[in-house]
């Protein structure tokens, strides 16, 4: 009997260890065929494969708008709602009366929340690489109000033409009137803007993730596989980058709101990997976007501005400039320049519409160059995406076909 024990004892270790032998080899065959299709997929880029680039990218923007379309038309009541208040406003806009200067002060103001909320969109959500429009609009927006109140003495700037153009006002003003508070309260409204649109631009990767964990799903994201895999591996891991990303996954695991709230209100690069973490982990949804818009938008926010401000404030100006014509040989060439752009704009500041000396001009002519080039970079990183996109569609199609096989 024990040997007839023991004679069966052995083919049953034989097929586990067979079990775990196959097990291993379709788990690296997985594997492989991933890294096999995820490097298909990167070669889809313009410089590359531009024609298929294309292709791909304009049948990834046809599926979108019909995926568009289709939520449109399951929420065509409230889109029918916002259809009767955009008419009523366009009736109040083009009708005649004492309600115009009302109309015309909510478009205005309006117009510029959108364009700065829109602006911070961009930046956090980039579809692949985020626009830097706080280094490319709202600093510099930051930094010409701080240059013009100093000189000015004044931050009543008139309106028109500001903030199209800012202009010193006519009535002199009281010399040192202009303090820290002044500046800040100035910007805030633009500033608070565009960082609420940075917290609505983290909620993508938060609803992804939520559903994917209710439906069970695998959604088609790779920062979600590779938050999976991190999960999976969170034990052996050694390098810096994971251990940073798995601490900023305990803390918002933990901690909850608060946890949240500090990895907002600080520049985290991994704060993508909290909203995935908190989609994954079914936090509600208020307590995500509250502590979200909380940090990016009122802490973080400030703390940005603060740092814009202090930084172009007048004295810390002239010092840099002064810095800049001590540096041995080369000082004076650079620091004329730069002079000769403070002094135009200090002219521009006095005298609405006066034009500009044209050898000052260089520097917002680099200044503008290089926004084309992020701009551009930009775009072509969301022609890209969306062609890679579409590669993954026929990627998994291609599988489910050869699964049914």
């Amino acid at each position: 009997m024990a040997a007839n024990g023991a004679s069966c004892e052995q083919p049953q270790k034989r097929t586990g260890a067979k079990d775990k032998q196959n097990g291993k080899s379709a788990d690296a065959s997985v594997r492989d065929r991933r890294e096999k299709d995820k490097e298909e997929r990167l070669s889809l880029v313009l410089w590359r494969r531009p024609v298929t680039t294309l292709h791909y990218f304009l049948l990834e923007t046809l599926i979108k708008l019909k995926e568009l379309t289709f939520k449109l038309w399951q929420r065509r009541g409230t889109v029918f709602l916002f259809l009767v208040l955009c008419c009523l406003f366009s009736i109040a806009y083009s009708t005649e009366g004492t309600h115009q200067q009302y109309v015309q002060y909510l478009e205005k103001k309006f117009l510029w929340c959108a364009y700065w909320v829109g602006l911070g969109i961009l930046s956090s959500v980039g579809l692949g690489t985020g626009l830097h429009t706080f280094l490319l609009y709202l600093g510099p927006h930051i930094a010409s109000v701080t240059l013009a109140a100093y000189e000015c003495g004044s931050t009543d700037f008139p309106e028109p033409p500001y903030p199209d153009q800012i202009v010193c006002p006519q009535g002199g003003a009281v010399e040192g009137s202009i303090s820290l508070l002044s500046i800040m309260s100035k910007v805030r409204l633009e500033a608070c803007m565009w960082g609420a649109g940075t917290a609505i631009g983290e909620l993508p990767p938060y609803f992804m993730a939520r559903a994917a964990r209710q439906s069970g799903a695998d959604p088609d994201d790779e920062d979600y596989e590779e938050f999976e895999e991190m999960l999976e591996q969170a034990e052996g891991a050694q390098d810096f980058v994971t251990r940073a990303k798995l601490g900023v996954q305990h803390m918002v695991q933990k901690v909850g709101f608060f946890g949240i709230l500090a990895c907002a209100s600080i520049p985290n690069p991994l704060f993508d990997l909290a909203g995935i973490t908190c989609g994954h982990f079914l936090v509600p949804f208020w307590t995500f976007f509250g502590a979200t818009l909380i940090g990016k938008a009122i802490i973080k926010m400030h703390i940005q501005k603060l740092f814009v401000i202090i930084t172009f404030s007048k004295h810390i100006v002239e010092q840099m400039v002064s810095l800049i014509g001590s540096v041995p040989k080369l000082g004076p060439s650079l620091q004329k320049p730069f002079s000769q752009y403070l002094e135009a704009q200090r002219n521009k500041l006095h005298h609405a519409g006066g034009s500009a000396p044209a050898d000052e001009n260089w520097l917002s002519w680099v200044f503008e160059k290089v926004v084309l080039v992020m701009v551009c970079y930009f775009v072509i990183s969301i022609v890209n995406s969306m062609a890679q996109s579409y590669g993954k569609r026929l990627q998994q199609l291609r599988h489910s076909e050869e699964k049914t096989k």
